[in-house]
């Protein structure tokens, strides 16, 4: 008698589950140990890596960066395949523009050097709580840094970046008699607002709305590849496609979104179903499928949905464990907009121009509401930056997060156009035009990420948040059951009755060290590939 391959079901074509098929294809594909399959519940794979274009440039609607090139298995994926360079313009081809034009609301351009000191401080302060090293180039660094060792039980970051702003301007306050205002701005204003806008960046790095919402004590352990951050010439969709590209025809299903997984935890005393598979997954249209063991990679997101009682997207439930990490950890939405510049303002026009439209960062009144021009949206006061996605480039972007993201999404075409247009009128007055040889911008066409609002995703990426820990990354990266005896007969399929590694959990969320990142998808998928071959005895095949 033939023995049954044992059956592999992978939830989710993004990074993280091509990856672990790529792995188990090509290490047993020889033998063909394993039954394997892949259901996508989308129309297309690549998950929250969505290349694309607009306006006649490659822009990248999900990942962008390659965090750290040295050792990163995603830039020698990309080096192998060439698709690190490219003949059409690709987003961020130049790196991030130089030499930012920093405005106050109002239309009050900042001296480069003022904006630098809080610039410096906040990078300072972040280095600070990312373990990093700083150099103490005066008595200010060195007492920040005494600051940061006497604060290091913070509860958030963004408790520890408002204690280390107050006591800049403690140190500082001599100095601050001399630091004038500009227009209805007062010098303390201005650093308070510069301060806000790397605040408001670092919430698109982390995905957190608020960063008080994020942890302290988990941001030094996260971590980056050296060396420079790069995006991908022929887009971060190559590098799925590469993934993608060894997996026979048909071993991928797309549009077959998965909304119940029935699992059997050893607890119960249950018989195996007739099909002599543990694992029963329930599909949109009706249907099902059996498995004996399935990998899911869907976002946390969509786990957090998944664990209310009202979803029941587990049968039975998750143990209390998994639950519990899924509750606490965080998980945020960050979208990009980006925008065309109207063609009606003449090429010459532009040309002759001193330059084209800058790398702009915006800076909003903070404290006093009075002081805030009445026709600047809300969902723009909390966006760092507007700027070309390459130099020159007639399309622009900016990043959103948090609540101003979700409010985006909800906008049409022309509430977007009409709000950016006004903001940025406001900010680039024509006397400033005029001085900076910057024409007043017309934009002709828009296009936004929605990735709170996609069933699929409901959100962008994870993040440990207060009351969270690096902890809970590692119990959602534990297999169910947890504690099943594991079987490493390779010559049957026959399961025992605690059935072991029925269900194991891949994805970005799921590293404790390369959360958020493209990175952590990856080597997750490999963790859970790996973990199916070790207990089949398949390593080295």
């Amino acid at each position: 008698m033939v023995s049954k391959k044992p059956r592999i079901v992978i939830i989710g074509a993004g990074m993280a589950g091509l990856t672990a098929a790529n792995k188990l294809y090509t290490a047993t594909c020889s033998n063909e140990l394993f039954e394997l399959l892949v259901v996508e519940g989308g129309t297309r794979i690549g998950g929250r890596i969505n290349t694309s274009e607009f306006c006649g440039d490659r822009i990248e609607l999900g990942a962008t960066w390659i965090h750290g090139i040295g050792g990163s298995p995603i830039h020698k994926i990309a080096q192998e395949i060439n698709s690190l360079e490219s003949e059409k313009p690709w987003e961020c081809m130049d790196g991030i523009l130089e030499d930012p034009l920093t405005i106050a609301e109002g239309g009050y351009e900042l001296n480069p050097s003022f904006v630098e000191s809080i610039s410096s401080l906040f990078k300072n302060l972040m280095d600070l709580a990312q373990g990093k090293v700083i150099d103490e180039d005066g008595e200010i660094d060195a007492r920040l840094k005494q600051a940061a060792a006497k604060s290091a039980g913070n509860l958030s970051v963004g408790s520890f970046l408002k204690q280390g702003l107050d006591a800049y301007w403690r140190l500082t306050k001599d100095e601050k008699l001399a630091v004038n205002g500009i227009g209805n701005w007062s010098g303390k204003s201005l650093e308070e607002a510069i301060f806000a806008m790397h605040e408001n960046t670092q919430r698109t790095y982390t995905s957190a709305d608020d960063l008080h919402t994020l942890d302290y004590n988990a941001e030094s352990e996260y971590k980056m590849f050296p060396g420079e951050e790069i995006t991908i010439a022929k887009g971060y969709l190559s590098v799925i496609e590469s993934l993608a590209s060894v997996l026979p025809a048909g071993l991928i299903q797309l549009g077959r979104k998965v909304v119940k997984i029935e699992w059997q935890p050893e607890t119960m005393n249950t018989e195996i179903n007739n099909i002599g598979l543990p694992v029963k997954l329930h599909f949109c249209d009706g249907s099902t499928m059996y498995a004996d063991h399935v990998i899911v990679t869907v976002s946390l997101g969509v786990l957090k949905q998944g664990i209310r009682q009202d979803s029941g997207m587990f049968s039975p439930p998750l143990p209390s464990f998994k639950t519990k990490a899924i509750s606490r950890l965080g998980y945020g939405v960050v979208d990009k907009l980006f925008l065309q510049l109207s063609t009606s303002i003449a090429d010459q026009e532009i040309n002759d121009c001193k330059t084209k439209f800058p790398f702009l960062q915006m800076i909003f009144h903070q404290s006093d509401s009075n002081l805030r021009h009445p026709k600047i949206p809300w969902w723009i006061r909390r966006t760092a930056f507007l700027s070309p996605i390459y130099s020159n480039s007639r399309v622009l972007l900016s990043w959103f997060a948090g609540k101003e993201a979700l409010h985006l999404e909800s906008l049409n075409d022309e509430e977007i156009l009409s709000g950016v247009s006004t903001t940025v009128s406001n900010l680039l007055s024509h006397n400033l035009c005029n001085s900076a040889g910057i024409p007043q911008p017309k934009f002709a066409k828009v296009l936004r990420t929605k990735w709170g609002t996609d069933p699929l995703f409901l959100g962008s990426y994870s993040y440990v948040s207060v009351g969270s820990s690096c902890d809970d990354l590692d119990s959602l990266a534990e297999p169910l059951p947890k504690n099943g005896n594991i079987c490493s007969d390779s010559s049957s399929s026959s399961l025992s009755s605690s059935s072991p590694l029925q269900i194991l959990f891949a994805g970005e969320a799921t590293h404790r060290t390369h959360y958020s990142t493209t990175h952590g998808a990856y080597f997750s998928g490999l963790r859970e590939a790996n973990r199916l071959l070790k207990h089949y005895n398949c390593i080295g095949v």
